[in-house]
């Protein structure tokens, strides 16, 4: 029997409710809509932490951030922590490609067991380590030039600058020519396809700006909420940043322009489908589609008018979950995993649908009985959020802090500083409880998610809750001591 090839696409900042199979049927998503409808979908996936390169740790290795050490953004990926395709049995046996952004350290340089490598982004050059050549540049760069475009700064194409270039020309369409190249040329070997796509990342424009009336954009059902007085003084800093300043050039003042905020980002997550569509056409027209394991996911969401807060860095839902297909080979019908589930599990369930040894190291489980099962099932495990404090973000430098702008005068820069830094540590349990522990301030939250799925109202306050807050962050203490986590979390404290 000829081994099953792995297609595993995602995308930057997606929260989960942008497809049908999470509720939403305004944005038009044709293609993923269709692989869910034939794949196994995970009702609530959450990630290990919602910023890029932490998360993506998780995803490509099947450790939490503290253990991999990539616990902030625009660190590298150490050489002796392995990804999945360097956990392989025989490595040598499949052709192993990484296409489009990595942000795990030397962007656009073969790494980390892959036989071939496409970059996307010439953005990180000052993070490439001393033995890079900062003067080169990435695939889809040389593609441009090829196609007659130069750089305005004469050295590298910008985001935005990309963002604002024909669709033709842009990120998406590229990976999904060069993706399907791939697969083309190596449908008759065993292969493992990885394929990032920046959108619907910031910037928030695109070629399908006008794809979506802002008059059409149904507001969040948590937008009149924005975070209160009993909420982390984290929310409360970037929503006040947020309002001030806007983002992407957009303002974010009135619901008319969260709106034409919304509808931008609509079209960025109809955009990454349309090209989604055609890797997927390919594998099709290639006849792999029954001898192909195909995943789907994000490395974490977006708030996108939720709390009237935009981009991650927070626990909130909209921040923290995201989509999470799963096709095997020749699946036609879909079936359900209801539960939360971490995408530190990724790793370990792939070796193992891969017919792959499963290493003991993994801190995630293998969920292959789950999506093996032929029906909706649910799990019943806890999933475990971390934050490590630094947010690579924009403003005034604190220490090892950057503070947005437009946040002045809500507190001083020390406490929004300390607001930033909190290490906080996330439980959620199967029953729909939600613990943020905050180590450093005591800014505890407590969600009845099956109650209050917004999360509008925080329980930490309530007297007759803290027996249950005690005992969550005793969850939280011995995910730790599995893990190895140092952060201080203090059940006793609690009162």
């Amino acid at each position: 029997m000829p081994k099953p090839n792995l297609l595993f696409i995602f995308t930057d900042e997606q929260r989960a409710d942008t497809l049908a199979a999470y509720g939403n049927r305004r944005i038009q998503m044709p293609n993923l809509n269709r692989l869910a409808e034939q794949s196994v979908v995970f009702d609530q996936a959450y990630v290990t932490q919602p910023v890029c390169t932490p998360s993506r740790s998780s995803i490509m290795t099947g450790l939490y951030p503290h253990t991999s050490g990539l616990t902030e953004n625009n660190l590298a990926l150490p050489d002796e922590v392995p990804c999945l395709v360097e956990l392989l049995d025989q490595p040598a046996e499949y052709v192993k490609g990484y296409y489009g952004k990595w942000h795990l350290g030397d962007e656009i340089f073969k790494q980390h067991g892959f036989d071939d490598w496409v970059g996307i982004e010439d953005n990180y050059i000052e993070y490439y380590s001393p033995k890079r050549d900062r003067d080169t540049r990435c695939e889809y760069h040389h593609w441009l030039v090829a196609n007659g475009f130069t750089p305005k700064n004469g050295s590298v194409f910008g985001r935005g600058e990309a963002a604002r270039l024909p669709e033709a020309f842009g990120k998406p369409a590229f990976l999904g020519q060069e993706a399907s190249r791939f697969i083309r040329e190596n449908k008759d070997n065993p292969f493992i396809l990885y394929v990032n796509f920046l959108e619907p990342h910031m910037p928030f424009f695109g070629p399908r700006d006008n794809q979506y009336s802002p008059d059409a954009v149904k507001l969040p059902g948590n937008f009149s909420d924005p975070p209160t007085a009993d909420q982390p003084l984290k929310a409360q800093i970037y929503q006040k940043a947020y309002y001030e300043r806007g983002h992407s050039g957009l303002p974010l003042k009135t619901e008319a322009d969260w709106r034409r905020m919304i509808a931008h980002y609509w079209g960025l997550c109809s955009l990454v489908d349309t090209h989604v569509g055609r890797i997927l056409d390919t594998l099709s027209e290639c006849g792999l589609d029954d001898n192909t394991i195909v995943v789907y996911t994000s490395d974490h969401g977006d708030m996108m008018g939720s709390h009237r807060l935009i981009a991650k860095t927070v626990m909130f839902e909209e921040a923290a979950r995201v989509p999470f297909l799963v096709r095997l080979p020749g699946q036609k019908r879909s079936w359900r995993v209801r539960g939360p589930v971490s995408q530190v599990d990724i790793v370990p369930t792939l070796l193992d649908l891969l017919g792959q040894p499963v290493p003991s190291g993994l801190e995630g489980q293998s969920l292959r009985s789950a999506v093996e099962a032929g029906r909706d099932s649910a799990l019943q495990d806890d999933v475990f959020i971390e934050w490590s404090g630094h947010n690579n973000g924009f403003g005034d430098v604190i220490g090892q802090v950057v503070l947005p702008e437009g946040a002045e005068g809500l507190a001083t820069p020390e406490q929004m500083a300390a607001a930033i830094l909190d290490p906080v540590r996330t439980v959620i349990t199967p029953d729909g409880w939600k613990l943020n522990y905050s180590p450093t301030l005591g800014e505890h939250e407590l969600y009845n998610l099956a109650a209050d799925p917004l999360e509008v109202n925080n329980l930490a306050r309530r007297a007759e809750h803290r027996p249950r807050m005690r005992e969550l962050a005793g969850r939280i203490v011995g995910w730790q001591e599995r893990t190895g986590d140092q952060v201080e979390v203090k059940p006793e404290s609690i009162r």
